[in-house]
């Protein structure tokens, strides 16, 4: 979700991604403050150059640098180089700046409130509903949202005690969970909804976040009943877990002539919820 951040009255464009319960913020933003930079086209061309030098140093940095479309000056949406808080870590180290020490206190703050949500999580959901409404969602579609942003989490914490480890391992997980339901992986099945970096389940119809959801659910009750240790063992777990989403998918399909696998789009948000009869998503 979107947000502006103010570290000392500047503004820094910054986003929530749920899934992976992660702030990333712009770059130039912290680049513009750290170096003092009169205007933002400057603060743009000194983050370029640095990039292009990290870049042929082979600094991470780079490769962990990822594009959000942000509300840019003109008002227009705009693809922005981003990092998470620890990218932005390592970016201070990169720029010296008198703020640099200010600007780490800062973000420790910023995740202190993400801290205050945990522990209340009704702030999370009630902020990340007003996200999704001013992005255009129904509110049907809103509530199957939130509620796939819950058993994802439940997922995810299961798969940590099993010994998996973030990142990689996650993604090979999530990518056979995917395939065993839908018959895509996560890559493929961004390209059938003509996607790059958007986040797959903010284009998905209801019914995709069902399934998904189902699938993961099922990977849980499993992963909980059987204990499996580390990331073959939870693969096992996965593919059952998606099976199980499959075959109601498989159903769902015979049963309603209509694919569950859809190429819609945020692009189409007012059809993302159930279809009225007679409609074909993929028409």
């Amino acid at each position: 979700m979107s947000n502006i951040k103010l570290f000392q009255e500047q503004k820094i464009r910054a986003a929530w991604n749920a899934d992976e319960e992660e702030w990333y913020f712009s770059v130039v933003d912290v680049v513009w403050i750290l170096t003092g930079s009169a205007d933002y086209q400057t603060a743009r061309k000194y983050w370029n150059k640095l990039k292009q030098r990290l870049g042929e140093e082979g600094s991470e940095l780079v490769t962990s640098c990822h594009q959000l479309k942000f509300r840019a000056a003109d008002g227009k949406m705009r693809l922005t180089d981003v990092l998470s808080t620890r990218g932005i870590l390592r970016l201070i180290q990169s720029i010296p700046s008198p703020k640099a020490e200010p600007f780490k206190i800062w973000l420790a703050q910023v995740g202190s409130e993400r801290m205050d949500e945990i522990a209340d999580p009704e702030k999370a959901i009630l902020r990340g509903a007003d996200y999704y409404r001013e992005k255009g969602y129904s509110e049907g579609w809103i509530n199957q949202r939130l509620r796939t942003i819950e058993i994802r989490k439940k997922l995810t914490d299961e798969w940590r005690a099993s010994g998996v480890q973030e990142g990689r391992e996650y993604a090979i997980l999530t990518n056979d969970l995917m395939r065993a339901w839908s018959g895509l992986s996560v890559r493929e099945y961004k390209e059938h909804k003509g996607l790059t970096k958007e986040n797959l389940r903010d284009n998905m119809t209801d019914i995709e976040l069902i399934l998904t959801s189902l699938a993961e659910i099922t990977t849980t009750r499993l992963s909980q009943r059987e204990h499996p240790k580390g990331l073959d063992e939870s693969r096992y777990v996965a593919k059952r877990g998606g099976a199980v989403a499959r075959r109601a998918r498989e159903d769902f399909e015979e049963t309603t002539g209509e694919s569950a696998v859809s190429s819609l789009n945020a692009g189409e948000k007012e059809l993302l919820e159930t279809n009225k009869p007679g409609e074909d998503p993929e028409e």
